[in-house]
């Protein structure tokens, strides 16, 4: 199993933007140098918690700051960017890091921003946007032929030379592309399906082990749709981790400090107003009201002692059937950067030896 990192980015409201890129420079930093394989930065629009429009903007600087930790968006929120232009940035992104670029897709599920761009995400029209653009952009980095779509939300061209020197010549340097990435949330998930029929790497936020099990399913279920084999190692599943050196100072410096406050002002509230708080439960008779910071914590966090915390990913892991990367969820500490950096490190160098022995089957399957 590896490990790797997926942060919205979250900041409280009152953090300054530039003080809020600053510390999550710092962590992509720590990562770097921990051995973090991975890293994902999510793009928001109007969340105050979450208040990162241009995760481009903090990959290009960590790309000089760190030097083997693959970074990507997790993910671009496709309906909100023309497909021609992204395609190019995205491309002279992996130039820039050297091909250490992951490409992370996603629908956008805030009503706020869909409101922002004016787009109907009530009907589903955020994905058949997002399906659209990927189509789109896959296209213009691996069709050379000149072309032109005509589709419902884009009319993209690729034109043929122009006075014998314009044309199109931007390409990845990572051949077709960079890894694709896109992260599910329901039950059935429509773009975990998607994540199996096209090979991507599927990501599944954190919520309920329970429910997390039918993720799989629905990347199985895309795969079955192109005959493609999918394997449990690629999948990513997002976790809310602190480790500290006993149960007692996790419990504290998680429910009892930036952690909880955000599940408390921002990330439970808001899964209430969706009605996707069932998504949190470990059994669908919990009352809604029960769904509070301490009982997400005790059954879905991973919070401890290294022992603690070893024993839970292993219940978890083993509940869901296995899978390849933990990713563990981003919170601002930068009050009190030396717990996170120590949880961090912990997890990777005492956690982690522990759990060797899993993915074991992966091998032998391979």
């Amino acid at each position: 199993m590896e490990l790797g990192y997926f942060t919205m980015p979250s900041h409280p409201p009152e953090c300054g933007l530039k003080e809020g890129h600053d510390w999550d420079l710092q962590t992509l930093r720590w990562l770097d140098e921990l051995g973090y394989q991975e890293a994902w930065i999510g793009e928001h629009h109007t969340a105050p918690w979450e208040p990162h429009p241009s995760p481009d903007l903090l990959i290009a600087q960590a790309l000089l700051q760190t030097k083997n930790i693959r970074i990507g968006p997790g993910g671009f929120l496709l309906p909100y960017h023309h497909p021609a232009e992204l395609a190019n940035r995205v491309a002279v992104l992996d130039h820039l890091s050297n091909g250490r670029l992951n490409f992370g897709v996603a629908a956008s599920g805030l009503p706020s921003d869909w409101a922002m761009f004016n787009v109907d995400g009530m009907s589903g029209q955020n994905r058949d946007m997002t399906r659209e653009a990927l189509e789109i952009i896959l296209k213009m980095w691996t069709d050379p032929a000149p072309w032109t779509h005509k589709g419902k939300y884009w009319t993209v061209t690729k034109p043929d030379t122009m006075f014998d020197f314009l044309k199109p010549h931007i390409k990845p340097v990572q051949a077709p592309h960079p890894p694709i990435g896109v992260a599910g949330l329901s039950k059935n998930s429509d773009t975990l399906k998607l994540a199996g029929e096209r090979g991507f790497i599927p990501m599944s936020l954190n919520l309920n082990p329970a429910y997390v099990g039918s993720h799989w399913e629905s990347v199985e279920a895309g795969a079955a749709k192109t005959g493609r084999k999918p394997s449990r190692r690629d999948w990513r599943m997002v976790r809310e981790v602190f480790v500290a050196d006993t149960d007692e100072e996790a419990w504290k410096l998680s429910v009892g400090d930036m952690m909880g406050r955000m599940m408390g002002e921002y990330f439970l509230p808001l899964l209430g107003h969706f009605g996707f708080k069932d998504y949190l439960k470990h059994a669908p008779d919990v009352p809604d009201s029960d769904v509070t910071v301490e009982y997400c914590a005790r059954r879905n966090w991973i919070v401890g002692s290294p022992a603690t915390v070893t024993e839970k990913i292993e219940k978890i892991y083993r509940e869901v059937g296995g899978f390849g990367v933990l990713l563990v969820f981003g919170f601002d500490y930068k009050h009190k950067p030396e717990a996170w950096r120590h949880s961090l490190n912990l997890l990777k160098n005492e956690v982690m030896p522990r759990l060797k022995h899993l993915g074991a089957e992966f091998e032998k399957a391979a």
